[in-house]
């Protein structure tokens, strides 16, 4: 902490003198919301006219990040998100109005679009965000609610459409930056952009590594991005992406409630085991566009991605190499003018997955040194030696009517994904499983602006959560094979709301929804299986009831404040009964029943941040989060309290923290810079970020204490 406060105080030091040496203008640009144009509906409408709820990620708000690495800091002022933050911002969950909170990792059913490249799987499964860095991103936008009529079974949830810069407007520019913090934080930045003739160009490396605020929690991470914009002509834009990303971080797991007694320490397993996550991957993608003439244009994509994957375990170390190919097209057609106006897009999107994953048996060290290594003790056994493969085809339909300040948007698609599994290990008649699904899924919405303070919007849409990957591989019922009982979560959603704002002054959303889903999932254990004892069944049913509000307001010309809540309302509506688990006498977790609350959902969630400009040179920001309690399980009888409550509690206490930022952003001779420290949960308060429906009861995530960042980033 000594270091840490000592190159806070450096860095604090070097911005005095500048400030003493400059007078700054605040190079922050305000964004008139009635020319944003919002593109992750596939079709391009402005932001006052979205027929449905989406929120809006600015750069500004994405420069008030203190560690610029982690999802959370970005998506904080948007309502009906819930992110659970695993490795101190390095592998978390992400869930929309609930939809994916039961995964283990990775986003379910959330479609996650990188500079027109998606991350998503062929399942609708985008395992982490590790390929965003966050300090380079240029604006998020959110659509919450079902979109699998644009994009299936990655639209289950909701999209994010993240859009990173393009490159500068001089021929060579760039930014350096250092962040320094808590628990051995570092992170370092440099990027080089610039634009000549009819392209422009952008590249950036980071570095970034922690010690975890936890036990066993050390992490690192390396980024390479590469973007290159091509004008050919007036009809023709090229964009060529290169990325590349290697992460490493330990896993403490969760804890028990005997383990309370030290919220900060490992899991017990983790360090003999040595239990840690590794991913190496590289991503090739090209996204383009091609005017045919003034009513009719195409959009095309396409994107190689490889990785390989090592996770070890106190059961195994698990190897994966992937590879994963993917392709889209859209056609454009503009009709009418005047007030009046038709636009129809026919498109498609494809995409394939190879794994070739094996798993050999662990082995326990006790005399373990900790240390950041990826040594593991591994007997040799060989546990699996398999291959999955994936396709999915989706076929979709757009419309959008515009008349005067009406606006209507529908779309309907067809998704086929077909899922083979052969196992190695067994002989050729037993070798290969296949499951495959098929969905036809729909949405339509419609706005009206009475003015630019008033738009009433509604809607209606459908979700697609075919099983992923890890759930389907994850067999009950054998050890080789997919689980075959699984079968897709579909819901149905509607929702009404208003949004508007008054010039520069206020900005507004609030949205009210229900949405019933079918065929919800949930994990459950079961005895007699030695190195796999955790699975995935369908739960039965469950209705979702909520209200989320997004509130801007520019108190006076220096002061602004902005407000995101979430009122959620999420339960179980009915059980299914399923012989995958009510069959087998060795299974050890029962489903939920109706009336349960859904797990990991507080009721309550707000996020309020208040940013003043001392000058044109310093700003202060307030931010205080608060969560109220959540149910823990989704088994009935530790939900209902039968089971034992030395290891089973069901409802986990909220908590409220509050951070704080100090800004200072100066110029001198052509260069522009920032200075900041930040606090993040500067009270100190003790809290669990998080909880999961572990079997076993290893359900605790706690939280980080106080933690203290400082940064400064120069441009060029």
């Amino acid at each position: 902490m000594k270091k840490i406060l000592f190159s806070i105080c450096i860095l604090i030091g070097i911005c005095g003198n500048l400030f003493a040496q400059n007078g700054v203008v605040d190079t922050t640009k305000a964004i008139k919301l009635d020319e944003v144009i919002i593109k992750a509906n596939r079709m391009p409408v402005r932001l006052k006219n979205n027929p449905g709820s989406v929120s809006l990620v600015t750069s500004e708000g994405l420069a008030n990040m203190p560690k610029g690495i982690a999802v959370e800091e970005a998506l904080r002022l948007v309502p009906g998100v819930r992110i659970d933050n695993q490795h101190d911002g390095e592998r978390v969950h992400v869930s929309i109005r609930g939809q994916g909170i039961l995964t283990e990792r990775g986003l379910r059913g959330i479609g996650v679009i990188i500079d027109g490249i998606p991350v998503n799987d062929p399942s609708g499964f985008a395992p982490d965000l590790y390929d965003v860095d966050w300090s380079t991103v240029k604006k998020i936008e959110v659509l919450r609610g079902p979109a699998a009529g644009l994009y299936g079974g990655g639209g289950a949830a909701g999209v994010l459409n993240i859009s990173t810069f393009d490159g500068g407007a001089k021929p060579i520019g760039g930014e350096v930056s250092q962040t320094l913090g808590s628990n051995g934080f570092s992170k370092s930045l440099f990027q080089l952009d610039g634009a000549k003739g009819n392209m422009d160009y952008r590249i950036s490396y980071s570095r970034t590594d922690g010690d975890g605020y936890r036990d066993h929690q050390a992490f690192w991470s390396n980024k390479l991005y590469e973007k290159i914009n091509f004008h050919p002509g007036k009809k023709l834009t090229i964009t060529q992406i290169l990325s590349r990303t290697d992460y490493f971080q330990q896993n403490p797991e969760g804890l028990n409630r005997g383990q309370f007694d030290n919220l900060l320490q490992a899991n017990p397993d983790a360090s003999p085991f040595n239990e840690y996550q590794k991913t190496n991957r590289t991503t090739m993608g090209l996204v383009g566009s091609y005017l045919i003439n003034e009513n009719q244009d195409i959009q095309v994509s396409a994107f190689l991605r490889s990785w390989d994957y090592k996770e070890t375990s106190n059961r195994c170390a698990e190897y994966r190499t992937y590879t994963v190919p993917g392709a889209s097209a859209q056609y454009n057609l503009h009709l009418g003018s005047g007030k009046v106006k038709n636009h129809i897009s026919l498109g498609t999107d494809l995409k394939w997955q190879n794994i070739n994953m094996y798993k050999l048996q662990s082995a326990s060290n006790p005399n373990r040194v900790e240390s950041i290594d990826e040594t593991n003790l591994e007997t040799g056994l060989l546990l699996a030696n398999q291959v999955i493969s994936q396709a999915s085809f989706g076929a979709y339909a757009l419309y959008k009517l515009e008349i005067g300040k009406f606006n209507l948007m529908a779309s309907l698609r067809y998704d086929e994904m077909d899922n083979t599994l052969t196992d190695k290990m067994v002989g050729l008649d037993s070798a290969i499983t296949s499951k495959d699904f098929t969905k036809v899924s729909g949405r339509i919405g419609a706005s009206y602006s009475v003015s630019d303070a008033l738009t009433v919007f509604a809607d209606w849409s459908q979700g697609f959560m075919p099983p992923s990957t890890e759930e389907l591989a994850s067999n009950p019922v054998g050890y080789s094979g997919f689980n075959t009982h699984l079968v897709p979560a579909v819901s149905t959603s509607q929702e009404i709301g208003l949004r508007g704002f008054l010039s520069d002054k206020l900005t507004y959303e609030i949205t009210g929804f229900i949405m019933n889903t079918e065929n919800d999932f949930f994990r459950f254990k079961q005895a007699g299986r030695g190195n796999q004892e955790v699975f995935y069944g369908n739960a039965g049913n469950s209705k979702r009831m909520g209200i989320e509000t997004n509130v801007s307001y520019k108190i006076l010309s220096n002061l602004s404040l902005e407000v995101a809540y979430t009122y959620a309302d999420y339960k179980y509506t009915s059980a299914t009964i399923d012989p995958v688990y009510t069959d087998q006498t060795y299974v050890l977790t029962t489903p939920p029943v109706a009336g349960q609350w859904l797990p990991n959902s507080p009721k309550h969630q707000l996020y309020g941040e208040v940013v003043y400009a001392l000058n044109k040179n310093i700003k202060i920001s307030l931010g205080t989060e608060y969560q109220s309690k959540w149910a823990i399980y989704t088994d009935a009888k530790a939900y209902s309290g039968t089971l034992d409550p030395t290891i089973y509690q069901n409802w986990q206490d909220g908590f409220n923290l509050y951070h704080a930022r100090v800004a200072w952003q100066w110029k001198l001779k052509g260069l522009l810079g920032e200075c900041s420290v930040f606090a993040r949960n500067f009270t100190g308060a003790k809290y669990m970020a998080f909880t999961e429906p572990d079997p076993d009861g290893n359900s605790y995530q706690p939280g980080p204490g106080r933690e203290i960042f400082g940064s400064i980033k120069i441009r060029f």
